[in-house]
């Protein structure tokens, strides 16, 4: 059965490229999220109940091509790129095109390198601007993304060979995964209450946004809540890999490894030998390598832990809240001693109003 229709959010069908409006059309089912370090999505049914909403879907929705914005009211809420359409009829003889589409982060991973890249001494937020501006210079390639100034303060050295054929959001994602990295998202806004606008923002070390904490409580607000600690990708020992070395013909090739890291002090504090590795395969010099594996141990040294709690939206609840501070407060069995913190927002998942079920959003958090 195909949901009832949300009656607060609208969806607008655009041009990618010169985001000109093409129309505006009915989603049932609607579900967005978006996030820090992850790229979001949408997902929905656009119902054809006739000849001339079929026509219309069939020359708005067009995968690779139109441009999707949210709407709550006046503000935009999430944007992104139409990437399959899907119709068919369901077991009531309803017609209706389902729809996927991808945050606009999802366009970088698909745009390669294809030319040389060096910078010596070099802040990483100019290379990543370095990169955007190389994408949005070719044809076709300009989507309007504007990306925050200022400096992180952290220099790099890196060069990309064109024969290695990187896509820019896979070499976003390494440099933002480095020692003293950053963290980077595409947002979606009105600009002066008038002009969609899409804006790359940086963050170093982390991306935070907002000043004044939004306070939810349970009871209250917040209407059910989830705690998980996962250590299934733990490690205390780490050692990473490199590009394939070989400056002698007669030899096999080896690749070029970090040294052997050991997280001491868990060791120490009665934590097991836990074993983790990664791999990157087109990294030829040492100290880069290695500052990938102290940045890979350090993360991977400690269960993860991304509570999420799900709350009625309201007036403090928007996705403006992503990169913002949020003070939680619970009280029930689970802490006899009421829970009271505060914790980054890093993602949220929206589920608009629907027959039965009231409008929340599940806000994932960062753990201090």
């Amino acid at each position: 059965m195909i949901p009832t229709p949300s009656t607060t959010y609208r969806v607008l069908l655009t041009d990618l490229l010169t985001d000109r409006l093409v129309d505006s059309l009915p989603v049932q089912g609607l579900a967005l999220d978006d996030y820090i370090g992850k790229t979001g999505s949408l997902r929905g049914v656009v119902p054809t109940p006739n000849a001339e909403v079929a026509q219309r879907a069939r020359r708005a929705l067009t995968p690779g091509r139109t441009g999707l914005w949210v709407e709550r009211g006046p503000d935009i809420w999430w944007g992104g790129i139409l990437w399959t359409r899907k119709p068919g009829m369901d077991d009531r003889g309803n017609l209706g095109a389902e729809i996927q589409a991808g945050g606009w982060e999802s366009y970088l991973y698909r745009r390669l390198l294809v030319d040389d890249y060096a910078a010596t001494a070099r802040d990483q937020f100019d290379i990543v601007r370095d990169l955007l501006a190389y994408v949005q210079a070719t044809p076709g390639g300009d989507l309007g993304i504007e990306a925050d100034p200022g400096l992180s303060g952290v220099l790099r050295d890196r060069e990309y060979s064109r024969y290695d054929l990187h896509s820019i959001g896979d070499l976003l994602d390494q440099l933002a995964e480095a020692e003293q990295g950053f963290e980077w998202r595409i947002a979606s806004y009105r600009r002066d209450d008038r002009t969609r606008a899409r804006r790359l923002q940086l963050g170093h070390p982390t991306l935070r946004t907002g000043a004044a904490d939004a306070v939810l409580d349970h009871p209250g607000p917040i209407v059910s809540y989830s705690w998980p600690s996962d250590a299934t990708e733990m490690a205390t020992a780490w050692q990473s890999r490199g590009a394939s070395i070989n400056r002698n013909q007669t030899e096999d090739s080896a690749p070029l490894t970090s040294p052997l890291l050991t997280a001491e002090d868990d060791l120490a504090n009665g934590w097991p030998r836990l074993d983790g590795t990664s791999d990157y395969s087109t990294v030829e010099r040492q100290d880069v390598l290695d500052g990938h594996a102290r940045a890979d141990l350090a993360a991977a040294r400690r269960p993860v832990e991304i509570p999420e709690i799900e709350v009625l939206l309201g007036g403090l609840v928007s996705p403006a809240l992503i990169g913002a501070t949020v003070r939680v407060r619970i009280r029930d069995l689970w802490h006899p001693r009421p829970l009271d913190e505060r914790f980054r927002v890093v993602g949220m998942s929206v589920s608009p109003p629907a027959r039965g079920r009231p409008e929340t959003a599940r806000l994932y958090l960062e753990v201090p």
